[in-house]
Protein backbone atom coordinates (compact mmCIF):
# COMPACT_ATOMS: atom_id res chain seq x y z
CA UNK A 1 0.00 0.00 0.00
CA UNK A 2 2.73 2.51 0.90
CA UNK A 3 4.68 1.45 -2.28
CA UNK A 4 1.38 2.11 -4.60
CA UNK A 5 1.21 6.00 -2.79
CA UNK A 6 4.63 7.00 -3.43
CA UNK A 7 4.12 5.57 -7.22
CA UNK A 8 1.36 7.84 -7.33
CA UNK A 9 3.01 11.13 -5.34
CA UNK A 10 5.56 10.57 -7.99
CA UNK A 11 3.26 10.65 -11.07
CA UNK A 12 1.69 13.74 -9.65
CA UNK A 13 5.08 15.62 -9.51
CA UNK A 14 5.56 14.70 -13.24
CA UNK A 15 2.44 16.34 -14.09
CA UNK A 16 2.40 19.50 -12.37
CA UNK A 17 6.39 19.85 -13.56
CA UNK A 18 5.32 19.53 -17.03
CA UNK A 19 2.39 21.82 -16.88
CA UNK A 20 4.88 24.37 -15.23
CA UNK A 21 7.18 24.21 -17.82
CA UNK A 22 7.75 26.48 -21.10
CA UNK A 23 5.72 25.40 -24.44
CA UNK A 24 8.50 24.57 -27.13
CA UNK A 25 9.12 27.52 -29.61
CA UNK A 26 7.36 26.79 -33.29
CA UNK A 27 9.60 25.26 -35.82
CA UNK A 28 10.89 28.36 -37.93
CA UNK A 29 12.28 27.81 -41.75
CA UNK A 30 15.65 29.48 -42.80
CA UNK A 31 15.78 31.55 -45.42
CA UNK A 32 16.87 30.11 -48.51
CA UNK A 33 20.20 30.49 -50.07
CA UNK A 34 19.29 28.91 -53.03
CA UNK A 35 19.58 29.96 -56.21
CA UNK A 36 16.70 30.33 -58.55
CA UNK A 37 15.48 27.24 -60.48
CA UNK A 38 16.36 27.46 -64.36
CA UNK A 39 12.91 27.98 -65.27
CA UNK A 40 12.50 31.36 -63.25
CA UNK A 41 11.79 34.56 -64.99
CA UNK A 42 14.01 37.46 -64.63
CA UNK A 43 13.06 40.91 -66.13
CA UNK A 44 14.73 41.69 -69.35
CA UNK A 45 15.40 45.08 -70.97
CA UNK A 46 12.82 46.30 -73.84
CA UNK A 47 13.69 45.19 -76.81
CA UNK A 48 14.53 48.30 -79.18
CA UNK A 49 13.36 48.01 -82.98
CA UNK A 50 15.35 47.86 -85.57
CA UNK A 51 15.84 50.34 -87.80
CA UNK A 52 17.73 51.41 -90.45
CA UNK A 53 19.02 55.25 -91.31
CA UNK A 54 20.42 56.70 -94.64
CA UNK A 55 23.29 58.90 -93.47
CA UNK A 56 25.10 60.99 -95.76
CA UNK A 57 28.73 62.51 -94.92
CA UNK A 58 31.29 64.51 -96.74
CA UNK A 59 34.77 62.04 -98.10
CA UNK A 60 36.56 63.41 -94.61
CA UNK A 61 38.39 62.84 -91.53
CA UNK A 62 35.99 65.43 -89.91
CA UNK A 63 33.04 64.21 -91.13
CA UNK A 64 33.22 60.48 -89.98
CA UNK A 65 35.62 60.61 -86.77
CA UNK A 66 32.80 59.46 -84.46
CA UNK A 67 30.43 57.93 -86.35
CA UNK A 68 33.03 55.35 -87.66
CA UNK A 69 34.35 54.75 -83.77
CA UNK A 70 30.86 54.29 -82.80
CA UNK A 71 30.13 51.94 -86.03
CA UNK A 72 33.13 49.83 -85.29
CA UNK A 73 32.40 49.33 -81.13
CA UNK A 74 28.92 48.38 -81.68
CA UNK A 75 27.42 50.87 -80.67
CA UNK A 76 25.23 51.74 -83.58
CA UNK A 77 24.34 47.69 -83.21
CA UNK A 78 23.88 48.07 -79.62
CA UNK A 79 20.66 50.69 -80.43
CA UNK A 80 19.20 48.29 -83.31
CA UNK A 81 20.34 50.72 -85.54
CA UNK A 82 22.26 49.46 -89.26
CA UNK A 83 23.34 52.58 -91.26
CA UNK A 84 23.35 53.47 -95.41
CA UNK A 85 26.34 55.68 -95.82
CA UNK A 86 26.56 57.73 -98.85
CA UNK A 87 29.47 59.99 -99.64
CA UNK A 88 28.79 63.85 -101.06
CA UNK A 89 30.98 66.66 -101.66
CA UNK A 90 29.61 69.53 -99.78
CA UNK A 91 26.70 70.22 -96.95
CA UNK A 92 24.54 72.03 -99.39
CA UNK A 93 24.30 68.64 -101.56
CA UNK A 94 23.00 66.62 -98.34
CA UNK A 95 20.36 69.00 -97.41
CA UNK A 96 19.00 68.88 -100.92
CA UNK A 97 19.18 65.26 -100.86
CA UNK A 98 17.32 65.06 -97.24
CA UNK A 99 14.77 67.40 -98.05
CA UNK A 100 13.84 64.59 -101.47
CA UNK A 101 14.02 61.75 -98.95
CA UNK A 102 17.04 59.83 -100.00
CA UNK A 103 18.83 60.69 -96.61
CA UNK A 104 17.44 60.77 -92.96
CA UNK A 105 20.67 62.31 -91.29
CA UNK A 106 23.26 64.11 -92.44
CA UNK A 107 26.85 65.77 -92.06
CA UNK A 108 27.67 69.54 -92.78
CA UNK A 109 30.41 72.13 -92.17
CA UNK A 110 30.54 75.70 -91.67
CA UNK A 111 28.83 76.87 -94.69
CA UNK A 112 25.85 74.75 -94.65
CA UNK A 113 24.46 76.04 -91.25
CA UNK A 114 23.14 78.79 -93.31
CA UNK A 115 20.17 76.90 -94.78
CA UNK A 116 19.91 75.49 -91.24
CA UNK A 117 18.84 79.25 -90.06
CA UNK A 118 16.79 79.53 -92.58
CA UNK A 119 14.68 76.31 -91.83
CA UNK A 120 16.30 73.95 -94.38
CA UNK A 121 17.21 71.78 -91.99
CA UNK A 122 17.58 71.35 -88.52
CA UNK A 123 20.68 71.11 -86.38
CA UNK A 124 20.56 67.19 -84.02
CA UNK A 125 24.44 67.78 -82.49
CA UNK A 126 27.64 69.58 -82.82
CA UNK A 127 30.27 66.98 -83.79
CA UNK A 128 33.28 69.62 -83.76
CA UNK A 129 35.03 73.03 -83.94
CA UNK A 130 36.87 73.16 -87.89
CA UNK A 131 40.24 74.20 -88.34
CA UNK A 132 40.05 72.33 -91.85
CA UNK A 133 39.91 75.10 -94.06
CA UNK A 134 42.06 76.83 -96.23
CA UNK A 135 42.60 79.61 -98.88
CA UNK A 136 45.64 78.35 -100.76
CA UNK A 137 47.57 80.62 -103.33
CA UNK A 138 49.30 79.24 -106.29
CA UNK A 139 53.26 80.20 -107.18
CA UNK A 140 51.61 84.12 -107.68
CA UNK A 141 50.08 84.37 -104.70
CA UNK A 142 52.06 84.50 -101.77
CA UNK A 143 49.48 86.25 -99.35
CA UNK A 144 45.67 87.63 -99.07
CA UNK A 145 46.70 91.31 -100.34
CA UNK A 146 48.00 89.28 -103.50
CA UNK A 147 44.33 88.00 -104.29
CA UNK A 148 43.00 91.39 -105.60
CA UNK A 149 42.17 90.99 -108.49
CA UNK A 150 43.46 87.45 -109.01
CA UNK A 151 40.83 84.81 -110.18
CA UNK A 152 40.06 82.33 -106.68
CA UNK A 153 38.11 78.88 -106.93
CA UNK A 154 35.86 78.71 -104.59
CA UNK A 155 32.39 76.99 -103.50
CA UNK A 156 29.36 79.02 -102.51
CA UNK A 157 27.05 78.03 -99.46
CA UNK A 158 30.43 75.70 -97.64
CA UNK A 159 32.87 76.40 -95.53
CA UNK A 160 35.05 77.25 -98.23
CA UNK A 161 32.98 81.02 -98.98
CA UNK A 162 33.33 81.47 -95.34
CA UNK A 163 37.15 81.08 -94.95
CA UNK A 164 37.54 83.48 -98.38
CA UNK A 165 35.30 85.83 -97.06
CA UNK A 166 37.23 86.18 -93.59
CA UNK A 167 40.50 86.31 -96.05
CA UNK A 168 39.63 89.18 -97.82
CA UNK A 169 38.12 91.31 -95.25
CA UNK A 170 40.75 90.75 -93.23
CA UNK A 171 42.85 93.12 -95.88
CA UNK A 172 39.87 94.84 -96.63
CA UNK A 173 38.55 93.60 -99.56
CA UNK A 174 35.54 91.72 -100.29
CA UNK A 175 34.46 89.22 -103.39
CA UNK A 176 33.82 92.12 -105.44
CA UNK A 177 38.35 92.62 -105.42
CA UNK A 178 38.95 89.18 -106.89
CA UNK A 179 37.23 87.19 -109.64
CA UNK A 180 35.77 84.66 -108.05
CA UNK A 181 35.06 81.08 -109.73
CA UNK A 182 32.29 79.27 -108.34
CA UNK A 183 33.08 75.32 -108.58
CA UNK A 184 32.14 72.01 -106.47
CA UNK A 185 35.14 70.35 -104.49
CA UNK A 186 36.70 68.26 -107.08
CA UNK A 187 36.39 70.83 -110.15
CA UNK A 188 38.60 73.16 -107.47
CA UNK A 189 40.99 70.80 -106.87
CA UNK A 190 41.35 70.09 -111.10
CA UNK A 191 41.44 73.97 -111.58
CA UNK A 192 44.06 74.72 -109.06
CA UNK A 193 46.27 71.66 -110.67
CA UNK A 194 45.76 72.36 -114.02
CA UNK A 195 46.68 76.62 -113.01
CA UNK A 196 43.20 77.58 -114.66
CA UNK A 197 42.52 79.98 -111.07
CA UNK A 198 45.61 81.58 -109.43
CA UNK A 199 44.13 80.55 -105.93
CA UNK A 200 41.30 78.91 -104.07
CA UNK A 201 39.38 78.24 -100.82
CA UNK A 202 39.04 74.36 -100.30
CA UNK A 203 38.55 71.87 -97.02
CA UNK A 204 40.76 68.81 -95.54
CA UNK A 205 41.42 66.12 -97.56
CA UNK A 206 41.35 68.77 -100.76
CA UNK A 207 43.94 70.91 -99.45
CA UNK A 208 46.10 68.55 -99.11
CA UNK A 209 45.08 67.34 -102.38
CA UNK A 210 46.55 71.05 -103.98
CA UNK A 211 49.23 71.47 -101.86
CA UNK A 212 50.91 67.90 -102.35
CA UNK A 213 49.67 68.23 -106.36
CA UNK A 214 51.04 71.78 -107.22
CA UNK A 215 54.32 73.12 -107.18
CA UNK A 216 54.75 76.38 -105.49
CA UNK A 217 51.20 76.31 -103.95
CA UNK A 218 50.96 77.09 -100.21
CA UNK A 219 48.37 78.09 -97.18
CA UNK A 220 48.03 81.48 -97.01
CA UNK A 221 44.68 81.67 -94.55
CA UNK A 222 43.18 78.75 -92.48
CA UNK A 223 40.48 78.83 -89.73
CA UNK A 224 43.95 78.88 -87.17
CA UNK A 225 44.51 82.56 -88.01
CA UNK A 226 40.44 83.77 -87.43
CA UNK A 227 40.24 81.57 -84.20
CA UNK A 228 39.92 84.88 -81.93
CA UNK A 229 37.45 86.34 -84.26
CA UNK A 230 35.22 83.15 -85.93
CA UNK A 231 34.34 79.83 -85.44
CA UNK A 232 34.18 77.04 -87.83
CA UNK A 233 31.22 74.59 -86.76
CA UNK A 234 30.37 71.43 -87.53
CA UNK A 235 26.99 69.22 -87.33
CA UNK A 236 25.07 66.81 -87.91
CA UNK A 237 21.66 67.51 -89.28
CA UNK A 238 17.81 65.83 -90.17
CA UNK A 239 15.04 67.09 -91.49
CA UNK A 240 12.97 69.64 -89.29
CA UNK A 241 9.76 67.17 -89.91
CA UNK A 242 11.45 64.44 -88.65
CA UNK A 243 12.39 65.94 -84.94
CA UNK A 244 8.75 64.82 -84.06
CA UNK A 245 7.76 62.13 -85.96
CA UNK A 246 11.11 59.92 -85.67
CA UNK A 247 12.20 61.74 -82.46
CA UNK A 248 13.32 58.32 -79.98
CA UNK A 249 15.29 56.91 -83.52
CA UNK A 250 17.17 60.75 -83.17
CA UNK A 251 17.97 59.90 -79.92
CA UNK A 252 19.07 56.23 -80.18
CA UNK A 253 21.26 57.55 -83.40
CA UNK A 254 22.69 60.35 -80.71
CA UNK A 255 23.61 58.13 -77.58
CA UNK A 256 25.80 56.01 -80.36
CA UNK A 257 27.59 58.43 -81.49
CA UNK A 258 27.99 60.12 -78.63
CA UNK A 259 29.35 57.16 -77.17
CA UNK A 260 31.69 57.23 -80.88
CA UNK A 261 32.31 60.28 -79.75
CA UNK A 262 34.13 60.14 -76.46
CA UNK A 263 35.93 56.87 -77.18
CA UNK A 264 37.33 58.93 -80.41
CA UNK A 265 37.79 62.78 -79.42
CA UNK A 266 41.10 62.71 -77.33
CA UNK A 267 43.06 60.05 -78.82
CA UNK A 268 43.78 58.32 -75.70
CA UNK A 269 42.44 54.75 -76.60
CA UNK A 270 45.04 51.87 -77.21
CA UNK A 271 45.23 52.39 -80.56
CA UNK A 272 45.46 56.61 -80.58
CA UNK A 273 44.31 58.86 -83.74
CA UNK A 274 45.87 56.13 -86.11
CA UNK A 275 42.91 54.04 -84.91
CA UNK A 276 40.55 56.14 -85.96
CA UNK A 277 41.75 56.83 -89.11
CA UNK A 278 42.13 53.57 -89.90
CA UNK A 279 38.54 52.85 -88.89
CA UNK A 280 37.65 55.62 -91.17
CA UNK A 281 39.52 55.45 -94.16
CA UNK A 282 37.98 51.81 -94.49
CA UNK A 283 34.71 53.73 -95.23
CA UNK A 284 36.19 56.45 -97.22
CA UNK A 285 38.73 53.59 -99.67
CA UNK A 286 41.70 55.36 -98.65
CA UNK A 287 45.42 54.97 -97.24
CA UNK A 288 44.99 55.25 -93.64
CA UNK A 289 48.19 56.97 -93.50
CA UNK A 290 47.14 59.93 -95.33
CA UNK A 291 43.26 59.68 -93.47
CA UNK A 292 45.78 60.21 -90.37
CA UNK A 293 47.18 63.57 -91.44
CA UNK A 294 43.75 65.11 -91.15
CA UNK A 295 42.99 63.99 -87.34
CA UNK A 296 45.11 67.72 -86.71
CA UNK A 297 41.88 69.54 -89.02
CA UNK A 298 39.27 69.95 -85.91
CA UNK A 299 38.94 70.59 -82.02
CA UNK A 300 37.34 66.90 -81.24
CA UNK A 301 34.52 67.19 -78.74
CA UNK A 302 33.35 64.12 -76.33
CA UNK A 303 29.74 63.49 -76.27
CA UNK A 304 29.82 64.31 -72.72
CA UNK A 305 31.45 67.67 -73.53
CA UNK A 306 28.76 68.70 -75.86
CA UNK A 307 25.76 67.33 -73.03
CA UNK A 308 27.19 69.44 -70.61
CA UNK A 309 28.00 72.54 -73.23
CA UNK A 310 23.93 72.39 -74.27
CA UNK A 311 23.50 72.63 -70.09
CA UNK A 312 25.47 75.19 -69.22
CA UNK A 313 24.46 77.46 -72.50
CA UNK A 314 28.35 76.67 -74.09
CA UNK A 315 26.78 75.35 -77.27
CA UNK A 316 23.94 77.68 -77.38
CA UNK A 317 26.52 80.65 -77.38
CA UNK A 318 28.19 78.68 -80.41
CA UNK A 319 25.78 79.02 -82.61
CA UNK A 320 25.09 82.08 -81.97
CA UNK A 321 28.52 83.58 -82.61
CA UNK A 322 28.27 81.13 -85.72
CA UNK A 323 25.39 83.43 -86.87
CA UNK A 324 27.04 86.74 -86.13
CA UNK A 325 29.29 86.25 -88.69
CA UNK A 326 26.61 85.44 -91.19
CA UNK A 327 24.99 88.43 -90.70
CA UNK A 328 28.70 90.62 -90.98
CA UNK A 329 28.91 88.76 -94.52
CA UNK A 330 26.32 91.08 -96.78
CA UNK A 331 26.50 88.23 -99.45
CA UNK A 332 24.87 85.61 -97.00
CA UNK A 333 21.48 87.42 -97.58
CA UNK A 334 20.74 87.40 -93.78
CA UNK A 335 18.77 90.37 -91.92
CA UNK A 336 17.55 89.56 -88.90
CA UNK A 337 18.37 87.20 -85.83
CA UNK A 338 17.09 83.44 -85.21
CA UNK A 339 16.75 82.13 -81.56
CA UNK A 340 19.43 78.71 -81.84
CA UNK A 341 16.70 76.78 -80.41
CA UNK A 342 14.58 77.80 -83.97
CA UNK A 343 16.97 75.50 -85.68
CA UNK A 344 18.96 73.67 -83.09
CA UNK A 345 17.33 70.93 -81.48
CA UNK A 346 18.96 71.06 -77.47
CA UNK A 347 16.35 68.82 -76.06
CA UNK A 348 17.54 66.04 -78.27
CA UNK A 349 20.99 66.13 -77.27
CA UNK A 350 19.96 66.67 -73.75
CA UNK A 351 17.77 63.33 -73.20
CA UNK A 352 20.37 61.48 -75.33
CA UNK A 353 23.31 63.26 -73.00
CA UNK A 354 20.82 62.05 -69.69
CA UNK A 355 20.56 58.79 -70.43
CA UNK A 356 24.34 58.73 -70.56
CA UNK A 357 25.98 61.34 -68.34
CA UNK A 358 23.36 62.35 -65.86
Amino acid sequence: MKKFLALMLALVMVFALAACGEEPAPETEAPSTEAPSEGTETPEEPEVEPVTLNIGYMNNYGSLWGLAAALELGYFEEEGITLELTSFDAGPTIIAAMENGSVDIGYIGDGAHKLCVQGNASIIALSHISNGDAVIGGPDVNSIADLKGKTVAYSSGTTSENILVQALASEGMTMSDITAMDMDASAIVTAMLSEQVDACAIWSPNSAAVLDGMEGAKVIADNVMFADESIALSSWIAMPDSLESNHDVLVRFLRALFRGMDYAANGDNEGGYMEIATWVAVILGTDPNETYKEYTSGDWMTGEEVYNGVLDGTVTGYYEFQQELMLANPDNGMTETVPVENYVALDLMTEAGESLYA
